[in-house]
């Protein structure tokens, strides 16, 4: 027998509310948090509505493309964010032993006493990203971006595509390295 939480997670599995119903409540909120800082409609206290209706019709028009296209996103998602999500608690865990170590005045301070400039805070930011594109294609979500038969995806096998992908990323990582070094 079935625990209550695990019924009621197979229903809602069921209705498309892991499918449609959160990825729209994130897309919105995302949109509608992105119009309100970058004003686009004005101040945001007095244009709410608006900045709601465009962040709702955004979000709607996003998340109709992967049922028009037949591409099905709800594992690549769920398989993503459980892959970043473990990546966040590593660093995590690795910043709490790097503080073990560090002097009661904080991390910051104590990298500023090493020396490390701009070129550390750019390979970190590299690595992040490194990181990011490594979550992204693990779990699948290329394929999302990439469907079979629509668009750039049309007649290139995943293969060429990661490997594209790579060489653009690493001849852009050693052209901000060079570009960051002088």
């Amino acid at each position: 027998m079935a625990s209550p939480i695990e019924t009621v997670i197979l229903n809602l599995q069921g209705s498309g509310f892991f499918e449609f119903f959160l990825p729209f409540m994130l897309s919105a909120a995302i949109f509608y948090g992105l119009l309100r800082k970058s004003k686009i409609f004005g101040v945001p206290k007095e244009n709410t509505a608006v900045n709601a209706v465009v962040a709702l019709v955004a979000a709607f028009m996003v998340w109709a493309y992967p049922i028009i296209a037949g591409v099905s996103y709800t594992t690549h998602l769920a398989t993503f964010f459980t892959q970043a999500m473990l990546a966040m608690l590593a660093v995590l865990v690795g910043l709490m032993m790097i503080t073990m170590f560090v002097p009661a005045g904080g991390l910051a301070e104590a990298l500023k006493g090493i020396g490390l400039g701009k070129r550390f805070y750019s390979g970190l930011v590299i690595v992040f990203i490194l990181i990011g594109f490594g979550i992204l294609v693990s779990s699948g979500l290329v394929s999302v971006f990439f469907p079979a038969g629509v668009g750039i995806g049309e007649g290139i096998s995943d293969e060429t595509i990661l490997t594209v992908g790579m060489l653009l990323l690493m001849v852009g990582t050693v052209a901000i390295l060079v570009y960051g070094g002088k």
